[in-house]
């Protein structure tokens, strides 16, 4: 985290709090029927579980696609023949740098997942349109989430 004097363009001075961070990615994982895998984790921050697309923070100098794989992966026990990126996100600009790079992932196979030892997932396999209506209904919160779930749904 940092504090910046930034001058505005009418000349007053003021304070903006950053937070730094590396960037992330997120991944909409679709199976052959249909079905996104989601996880359910608690966010201490929310104070709540939260359903989400598996996501993850990238590694110093490492590639977003291969982070991705890397998170699919962990979190869900999933790999995926295809993957593609549907866009770059900006999390929260009004004070941090974070952009998730979010992807398409499909043709699944079935792994074992490798989460970290801080990490308590459930994984949750749940039809496109009911994931659609979740955000509708407000049960799915997170941020990235919405923004993947309706990419992956314009491209599928």
């Amino acid at each position: 985290m940092r504090v910046d004097d930034v001058k505005l363009d009418d000349g007053v001075v003021t304070k903006r709090e950053i937070v730094e961070h590396r960037g992330a990615t997120a991944i909409v994982p679709v199976l052959e029927d249909g079905r996104v895998v989601l996880v359910r984790q608690y966010r201490y921050a929310a104070t709540t579980d939260l359903l989400e697309i598996p996501a993850g923070t990238l590694e110093a100098q490492e590639e977003p696609e291969v982070c991705a794989r890397r998170e699919l992966e962990e979190e869900t026990g999933y790999k995926c023949q295809e993957i593609r990126k549907m866009s770059v996100i900006f999390l929260a600009p009004g004070y941090s740098t974070e952009r998730i790079h979010i992807y398409l992932a499909k043709g699944l196979t079935e792994t074992k997942p490798r989460m970290e030892e801080d990490e308590r997932i459930n994984v949750e396999k749940t039809p496109m349109p009911v994931a659609l209506q979740m955000i509708s209904s407000g049960k799915i919160q997170d941020a990235k989430t919405i923004a993947g779930l309706h990419l992956a749904a314009q491209s599928l």
